[in-house]
């Protein structure tokens, strides 16, 4: 059962921050498994559990990074927890989301890198309906939910200029921060990450749409490009005009 993460957990992400080996981290592997791993699976088993049926799956990040990657650090320091529906790579697909820090923890909800598809489809289903995501957003920050995401270094021509804001993300968050440390040492958190996850969740299953359309026109552009080649590879040759004596 989830009951907080305690002082030595913050002390131990900033730590490996600042000591980011082998020499550092193996002596206090036990605090990392005690105060941070164990608590941090108890927390995705009480969060994930009221959107167990919704088709989702959830998982627990470890600290061990993949070091073929940069920035070529052996640990994190910021630790996480995924609820979303399956998918081959998470970046791409919408992600409610839970993740602990030396500064604190943020939890909500984002698209980290959408295709270019995506991104075109919700410019394109905002200028047609801009109420409904205008309302969406205003609700979300009303709820001390903050909008966030990567922005085009190039900004894209936006057709509804109280919703530039959107337009111009290249990938797009709501969440919400706790800075107080303290905060988290109790199991309070719990009811208040599921409370913004379910106010994100229109944000996800959105997103989750387009995703799924988009991978679908992606698939029957395929079908239609190898249908159109073997169509070209298999036209009957015009018969001879001449005719044959048997």
């Amino acid at each position: 059962m989830f009951t907080g993460f305690s002082k030595e957990a913050f002390d131990f992400l900033f730590g490996i921050r600042m000591n980011n080996n082998r020499e550092w981290f193996e002596p206090r592997k036990k605090i990392y498994t005690e105060h941070i791993y164990e608590p941090l699976k108890s927390l995705t088993e009480a969060i994930y559990k009221p959107f167990s049926d919704s088709g989702m799956i959830s998982k627990t990040g470890r600290i061990y990074r993949d070091e073929s990657y940069p920035p070529y650090l052996h640990y994190r320091d910021t630790l996480w927890i995924y609820i979303r529906y399956n998918a081959r790579d998470w970046s791409k697909t919408p992600t409610l989301y839970f993740e602990i820090s030396p500064e604190g923890a943020e939890f909500g909800f984002r698209i980290s890198k959408p295709v270019a598809a995506v991104m075109e489809h919700f410019r394109r289903d905002i200028a047609e309906n801009p109420q409904y995501f205008l309302d969406l957003i205003n609700m979300l920050k009303e709820n001390s939910i903050e909008i966030g995401g990567e922005e085009y270094k190039r900004k894209k021509k936006c057709t509804v200029p109280e919703a530039e804001e959107l337009f111009i993300k290249k990938g797009l968050s709501a969440y919400r921060k706790i800075t107080d440390i303290s905060a988290l040492n109790s199991t309070e958190p719990i009811d208040e990450i599921i409370e913004v996850f379910r106010l994100v969740m229109p944000l996800n299953d959105y997103f989750h749409g387009i995703v799924n359309k988009v991978e679908a026109e992606k698939v029957l552009t395929k079908i239609e490009a190898v249908s159109s080649e073997k169509t070209a590879e298999t036209e009957l040759v015009k018969a001879p005009d001449v005719e044959f004596m048997w």
